[in-house]
């Protein structure tokens, strides 16, 4: 970062960004202010004016909203210069654990605060376990790959078994239901795309 790229950098102009950039996510997010409110522990009011550009928050009121975001506080304030495009999510990280117990681990693999069409999971089913999901939006498709274990898929009425290495694409705007049929755990990748 050069010094003129420090020199343009002021309180006004981070403030606007940060403006926009709450705003942005939450939209993007479809939550009202009174769910962010819920979610940071900032108030409605101050998240209203923050929004809006005439507040000028404290660092622990951004670290608040950034955490309900599940962001950093750099990426709450994302320009090219401050820091990579790069994005890692990192194996161990819990964030990205959407749901672990006995039966069923799923992981996201993608990025948790941007708006997006396709999502990207890991799934770890146990032996006779199940994962059942309700109707995605119309128009919703999956993509399977088992990279261990054995799996059924059931799509509405329809049904297929896979194994490692095979791959399936079925509707997920119906209920459907992805089963271990192994004796040991079933570890597979799926994507969500939403159209």
């Amino acid at each position: 970062m050069t010094r003129k790229t420090l020199e343009a950098i002021t309180v006004d102009s981070l403030s606007q960004l940060l403006s926009q950039r709450v705003k942005s996510l939450r939209k993007n997010n479809n939550w009202t202010l009174q769910k962010l409110a819920a979610l940071s522990g900032v108030s409605r009011s101050m998240l209203s004016q923050i929004e809006r550009g005439t507040a000028n928050p404290t660092l622990e009121v951004t670290c608040r909203i950034a955490r309900a975001f599940r962001i950093s506080i750099g990426e709450l304030v994302e320009e090219p210069w401050l820091g990579s495009t790069i994005r890692i999510i990192h194996h161990n990280d819990p964030i990205y654990l959407y749901r672990t117990d006995s039966r069923c681990t799923i992981r996201t693999l993608s990025p948790l605060n941007t708006e997006k069409t396709v999502e990207f999971y890991e799934l770890t089913i146990s032996p006779n376990a199940e994962l059942r999901s309700a109707a995605h939006f119309d128009g919703t498709h999956e993509f399977l790959t088992v990279e261990k274990g054995s799996v059924s898929v059931l799509s509405g009425t329809d049904s297929g078994k896979l194994r490692k290495g095979d791959s399936a694409h079925y509707r997920a705007d119906r209920d459907h239901v992805i089963s271990n049929c192994g004796k040991g755990e079933a570890t597979c990748f799926l994507v969500v795309i939403y159209i």
